[in-house]
């Protein structure tokens, strides 16, 4: 069966936002791996994926990035990051449920993640924000490569599933000019949506596909990625959660 649309989602930025509640995760990983304080509000790590993160702040602390010290790194990181999540008021990003439900089900569009998340630490944030029942497949950061072998590994995935799967129906949507870039490198169209830590002028200044200040309603959503009208009602008594 031919996708109508596929549809790579980051997470952080872009279906929701943990306060940077991650920090904490990311405090008691260097403390426990590198012995020392991270500084987080001098480093620069938007869009960053976890791993290049974990090599940012073991570097800073005069550490040597190798992957047995990032790997630890990140391991700590996952186990801390559930009960950091509480310490924060985040919350689901405007539109981002009422999409997901009207597409949930919808015949011949995937949604996959494309993260720089690991999947533990993914899970954990679409679990506390209750999105895991809408997203958990995808591609994840398993190394300190660059973002653009995510969305490799992220087209791959779906290439696997659907052979009728083509990339000029594909759609990488994230908040920052690193989630366009990764996009523009296996030729998926690229839609930059202003929600995180990014103006609209320097997300345009990339060059996607295209460029919105915040995810518009379902069918506004549904014009933007060429998919047809809805030709059902949403999920009765679907989950919202306060935006």
């Amino acid at each position: 069966m031919t996708a109508t649309a596929v549809l790579f989602w980051d997470i952080d930025g872009t279906l929701l936002s943990t306060d940077r509640a991650g920090i904490y995760a990311i405090e008691a990983a260097a403390r426990e791996v590198c012995g020392g304080e991270a500084d987080l509000q001098s480093l620069p790590t938007a869009g960053l994926t976890d791993a290049q993160i974990a090599v940012v702040v073991i570097e800073s602390l005069g550490g040597t990035a190798d992957a047995p010290g990032v790997d630890a790194f990140l391991r700590v990181y996952e186990r801390e990051l559930p009960a950091a999540l509480p310490r924060r008021t985040g919350r689901v990003l405007p539109g981002v449920l009422e999409i997901l439900d009207d597409l949930a089900g919808e015949t011949g569009v995937h949604n996959l993640l494309l993260t720089g998340n690991t999947r533990a630490g993914a899970a954990a944030k679409l679990r506390h924000y209750g999105l895991d029942g809408h997203l958990s497949d995808g591609a994840f950061c398993v190394g300190a490569g660059p973002r653009a072998d995510i969305a490799r590994e992220a087209w791959a995935l779906i290439a696997a599933r659907d052979a009728g799967a083509r990339l000029e129906r594909a759609y990488v949507i994230g908040d920052t000019p690193h989630d366009v870039r990764c996009g523009q490198e296996i030729g998926a169209r690229t839609i930059a949506v202003a929600t995180g830590g990014y103006g609209l002028a320097d997300l345009q200044a990339c060059a996607p596909w295209a460029a919105i200040e915040r995810l518009p309603d379902p069918r506004g959503f549904r014009e933007l990625v060429g998919l047809p009208a809805a030709r059902r009602q949403p999920r009765p008594g679907a989950a919202r959660l306060p935006s």
